[in-house]
């Protein structure tokens, strides 16, 4: 892998490479580029070093964050256009600078806080919310850290944190801006309105052939058929091939007295838990006794439980709540001590367990048996179509042979005909259909292979290529389009003539009865619509885009043409409601922050180890 590397960062494609680099670190304002720190040294934030092992494990996070917006894993060239090794060198940057300001400040985690905080991590605890040495140390493992990283990086957060809060914590927001703010998006509006279609102007003259063939030629990217593949395929899979086999009764029974012992059903309980403080489990002792629905109790506390799903008494870590959640009726509850103080245990649904019959488990024990007759024979039945493909034997002739079922579509670049192969994974759609299309009219394709080591065949019979369509083939279509522009251009005119009579003064009353309409008072409503519906964000905005005796028009979100005139304004009163003025003084802490972060990393000095970064990332390349 080594000389690999060498020889890539020797290529022309590496050199290019490595200028990208350059210029994206260079991006985000980092004072100077040295190459006298440690080899091991990616960067230097004042005293503080980011090691390359620091760096890579921070940088295929990030590359993992990116993954999961667009779709894949971004290969290195793409990963330095988008500036991932530079946002991560930011990113660890700022930490750096602001631990330095930490320790400035002499702040610190005692080992109890720590204690909490891993206790609290919800990525370290089962499912009934508790911590979980096993998946602690799983968790650990896969990240590539040991305990005493992990626990240094939960202690640099934590002082982080602590310095955040101590300097921002209580920021607020002005008085005045959040009264303005208030008025912004709480002030009501009312409006008389009314509406016109097309029942409210002249109806257009059917278009002549001319027009027709006038309007095709204009909106002719409009009138296009797509490319279509017509396509045979064969699909061969376990379940494919399992299908096709036939299991005798003496086999079904045989299997059956062979592994009835393993076929013996655990009982099964629905279970959800609520913790309870001092007050509630008084609530719920009473509501027991006096047989509440539990539903009832939960309602009445404003508390929401904790689904824990449907689950064998085996499947349950806490000994307790295995024997409570076991020991009560279905449907009832029964109050147990936790961790965190008691807690109501409800049992909603018990599915019975037992010894199943020969007739109860036929069809399992047959589709078991068939699958793994198709595991066997798999490989040996695809080198066989294989064998027969490579001999020009025709799809048809190869199904028949193997009793498998032949498909056959007309398959566009979208791919969505391709249902017609059932159970076929969102994953090989877009293969498959990359394939078709790919393909040469007549020639011979390779197999594709599926998810869960299956294969396609396929033949590519037939192509009809995108084309334009003629003015015989959409005829209706080139008329409806025309004929619905003229009439929405009629409205829009008439929409407008409305408007302007508004302007010259005339009542709105007036304007709408020479319509034939008669116009609508509303609900009163804010900048985002009224609460009803009734009046919509498009129609809200134009609303308050004037003065308290604005008029005009709008076209609304269901495409109906508007004509209103404002008749009343209600101006909200005070300060923004307090969950939303916590929101705005988040915002603000936010930025003030950012501002803040930037500064300290700006005067600690980033300084960076352009061989050391390199290496790092080629090292992450090879992995």
């Amino acid at each position: 892998m080594l000389d690999s590397l060498r020889v890539f960062a020797k290529s022309w494609p590496g050199k290019i490479m490595g200028g990208f680099l350059l210029v994206g670190i260079a991006g985000f304002g980092i004072n100077n580029v040295i190459t006298d720190l440690g080899s091991n040294t990616v960067a230097r934030v004042g005293n503080a070093e980011i090691n390359s092992r620091e760096f890579l494990r921070a940088y295929q996070n990030q590359l993992n964050q990116v993954a999961q917006q667009i779709g894949s894993v971004p290969t290195a060239e793409e990963a330095v256009n988008l500036g991932v090794p530079s946002m991560v060198l930011q990113n660890l940057a700022q930490d750096a600078a602001l631990d330095q300001v930490a320790d400035d400040f002499g702040l610190g985690v005692s080992e109890d806080q720590l204690s909490k905080m891993l206790r609290a991590d919800p990525s370290f605890q089962n499912a009934l919310g508790v911590f979980d040495p096993s998946s602690f140390t799983q968790v650990l493992q896969s990240s590539g850290l040991t305990e005493a990283e992990y626990f240094e990086s939960q202690t640099e957060s934590a002082r982080r944190q602590q310095l955040v809060l101590s300097l921002f914590g209580d920021t607020k927001l002005p008085a005045t801006a959040s009264t303005l703010v208030n008025r912004y998006a709480a002030d009501r509006r009312t409006i008389d309105y009314f509406v016109l279609g097309e029942t409210n102007v002249e109806t257009p003259a059917a278009p002549t052939e001319a027009e027709l063939a006038a309007y095709l030629t204009e909106h002719q990217a409009e009138f296009r058929t797509v490319e279509t593949r017509s396509v045979q395929m064969l699909r061969l899979t376990t379940a494919d091939l399992a299908a096709t086999k036939t299991i005798s009764e003496d086999a079904v029974a045989a299997e059956f007295e062979r592994t009835k012992a393993s076929l013996v059903q655990a009982e099964r309980r629905t279970i959800q838990q609520v913790v309870l403080n001092d007050e509630q489990v008084a609530a719920f002792q009473a509501g027991l006794a006096a047989g509440t629905p539990f539903e009832g109790l939960v309602a009445e506390a404003g508390v929401t439980p904790t689904d824990l799903g449907s689950l064998t008494q085996a499947q349950i870590n806490d000994t307790n709540l295995a024997a409570a959640a076991f020991g009560v009726a279905q449907g009832s509850f029964v109050i147990i001590d936790g961790v965190a103080g008691k807690r109501a245990v409800h049992v909603s649904a018990i599915e019975g367990g037992g010894e199943p019959n020969l007739e109860g488990s036929r069809e399992q024990i047959t589709q078991n048996l068939a699958l793994a007759e198709a595991r066997d024979e798999l490989a040996e039945v695809q080198d066989q179509i294989e064998e027969l493909r490579a001999a020009f034997r025709p799809l048809s002739e190869i199904a028949t042979r193997f009793n498998l079922d032949l498909y056959e579509t007309n398959v566009t670049a979208a791919g969505t005909e391709l249902d017609v192969l059932p159970d076929l994974s969102t994953e090989d759609r877009p293969r498959v259909t990359q394939a078709v299309f790919k393909a040469t009219e007549g020639a011979l394709t390779p197999a594709i292979t599926l998810a869960g080591n299956g294969n396609l065949w396929f033949d590519l019979n037939k192509i009809d290529p995108a084309r334009d369509q003629t003015l015989d083939e959409v005829r209706d279509q080139v008329a409806t389009a025309l004929t619905t522009e003229r009439t929405n251009n009629a409205i829009i005119a008439a929409q407008a003539e409305a408007v302007k009579r508004l302007d010259n003064g005339e009542a709105i009353a007036d304007v709408a009865t020479s319509y034939n309409v008669f116009p609508q008072l509303s609900p009163p409503f804010t900048r985002f619509g009224s609460d009803d519906g009734t009046v919509d964000a498009a129609v809200a905005s134009a609303a308050f885009s004037g003065a308290a005796d604005h008029h005009g028009s709008a076209v609304n979100q269901a495409g109906e043409f508007i004509v209103f005139q404002v008749t009343d304004l209600t101006a909200a009163e005070g300060a923004l409601a307090k969950a939303a003025n916590d929101s705005l003084e988040n915002e603000q802490r936010v930025g003030i922050y950012g501002d803040f972060v930037t500064a300290v990393r700006d005067d600690a000095g980033l300084r960076i180890n352009q061989q050391a970064l390199s290496a790092a990332l080629a090292l992450n390349t090879g992995l």
